[in-house]
């Protein structure tokens, strides 16, 4: 058999096509060309997504701004210290591990202790009288010739601080004031230059859902920035009569005391004051004292050194809808007055226990904390128009303001009612009470309370003493009886009864006719 031969250049052809087939599959499958070519790779994944605002920009223009504030104090040698024989460790076993244990650790522990605090941990060491550090928290100027903001319970118990910016520098500050009231206070780093500082906002436009930034110093690792929501305004955590926070997310630790949180104008909105944290760290709960606030503090810290309150002497409970009910308020707003102490300018304007504040300077009342922060907004001596509700009516009194005194000088109420309940009582069965006179022959003293009553729901208990009802003394059961009849024939469903317990003032609203 012949077999015609092979044409090279044809054969060629053919190899040079089938390379090509194969070089196409394999580009296909493989992703690359498996020729003697550099690979070719796949584009990577790209999504065209919005971008989340970064807050670099701000960060970088106020970090300059905040510092870290470390405290020392002087603690001077105690009889606790020195030898074991001195110490009360003589008591304790010859064993030289656990000595050393109380040695190190005594003194060791949170200064604060309270669950919304945010006082950072401080180790006392006693001994030379030399100062030691008791608390590291934060702050920031707020003048270029170095005015700056933190937490009073930061520098309480303080004699020297030091502030460290951003760029490490340290400086020493001295303290120019404090108000415990509101945990702020103020200190001034004299030398050093020009200082970045920021400003305070306006927080009444701050909304929940707005971006804010913290920056500060927590547990002592220097700058650090963190980010969030305002979660919620006007928050009451018990912190004081003030309070009124705004309620951050942003992560907040111990050592962000007296640092600032800002807006995306790089502004401030409200300085770290409080977490709530049953570990101790951030759960995404932290409280703001308001920017309105520290500003207004901070400039009489700055210019007198002490914060000087109006005082109206008085004391103050909620109105809720059983007491509205019983006074014939529309609303359950304003602040129940339940005494006017003597010495004090309200009393002395006739304000008197039973009225219901609802308005200052025209300004309506909404709650006793709102009436606290209205008159401690003004000045000692400033003249206001309060408005009162007063048998059934609104009526205005003058006030010339006094000085609010510090917790420890603030004047007690002293109604004298110290009873020995004589021994035939009377009962108000309607009310399901049991009564007898008072000794001094002012007020009824409670001696029973029926436990299915709306007394007992209410918290009357014996010993208490019923000194009025709706506003009319009673010294009698005929005057409560009077009482009710009058309220029943003014159409209202409920009494105001006014109860005196431990030299202290509050009123209970009652419905009538009913046990």
């Amino acid at each position: 058999m012949n077999i015609a031969p092979i044409s090279y250049s044809r054969t060629r052809k053919r190899l040079m096509a089938a390379v090509a087939s194969l070089a196409l599959v394999g580009t296909a499958g493989a992703g690359m060309l498996a020729t003697g070519t550099a690979p070719v790779l796949a584009d990577a994944v790209r999504v065209e997504a919005p971008q989340v605002p970064s807050f670099a920009d701000v960060v970088e223009h106020v970090s300059p701004a905040v510092v870290s504030v470390k405290v020392k104090a002087k603690i001077q040698p105690t009889a606790d210290d020195g030898s074991d024989d001195q110490n009360g460790f003589d008591n304790l076993p010859d064993n030289p591990q656990l000595r050393r244990f109380f040695k190190e650790f005594r003194g060791f522990g949170d200064q604060g202790g309270q669950q919304f605090g945010m006082r950072p941990f401080g180790h006392r060491n006693h001994g030379n009288g030399e100062p030691r550090p008791v608390a590291q928290g934060s702050g920031f100027f707020i003048s270029e010739d170095g005015y700056l903001v933190t937490n009073n319970h930061v520098v309480s118990e303080g004699s020297d601080f030091t502030v460290v910016t951003n760029d490490g520098k340290e400086l020493d500050a001295k303290l120019i004031g404090t108000d415990p009231r509101t945990d702020l206070a103020v200190l001034k780093v004299d030398g050093g230059g020009k200082f970045t500082y920021v400003d305070f906002a306006d927080d009444s436009k701050i909304r929940i859902g707005d971006w804010v930034v913290a920056v500060g110093n927590p547990f002592g690792l220097g700058g650090t920035v963190t980010a969030g929501i305002v979660s919620a305004r006007g928050r009451d955590i018990g912190a004081g009569p003030y309070d009124d926070f705004i309620q951050i997310d942003a992560s907040v630790n111990r050592g962000n005391s007296g640092g600032p949180t800002f807006n995306l104008n790089g502004q401030v909105i409200g300085i770290n004051t409080a977490i709530f944290s049953p570990s101790g760290g951030s759960v995404g709960i932290a409280f703001d004292i308001p920017a309105s606030t520290a500003k207004q503090v901070v400039e009489d810290l700055m210019k007198n050194g002490s914060v000087q309150r109006g005082w109206l002497g008085v004391e103050i409970q909620p109105v809720t809808s059983d007491i509205a009910e019983s006074l014939g308020l529309k609303s359950d707003k304003g602040a129940l007055v339940s005494s006017a102490q003597d010495a004090g300018p309200g009393k002395k304007a006739g304000i008197t226990a039973g009225d219901v504040i609802t308005q200052v300077d025209g300004k309506d009342v909404a709650s006793p904390k709102e009436l606290a922060r209205m008159i401690g907004a003004y000045a000692p001596g400033k003249s206001v128009d309060v408005t009162v509700w007063r048998n059934g009516k609104n009526e205005t009194v003058k006030v010339d303001l006094g000085t609010l005194p510090s917790s420890d000088k603030q004047a007690s109420n002293d109604d004298n009612n110290k009873q020995a309940a004589p021994a035939k009582p009377d009962t108000l069965a309607d009310l399901g009470l049991t009564v007898t006179k008072s000794e001094n022959g002012k007020g009824l003293v409670v001696t029973d309370v029926d436990p299915d009553s709306d007394a007992a729901d209410h918290g009357i208990q014996p010993g208490d003493v019923i000194t009025s009802i709706n506003s009319a003394e009673v010294n009698n059961t005929d005057d409560v009886s009077k009482a009710m009849t009058d309220a029943t024939k003014a159409g209202r469903k409920a009494v105001l009864m006014q109860i005196t317990r431990d030299d202290a003032n509050r009123f209970v609203a009652l419905p009538v006719g009913k046990g």
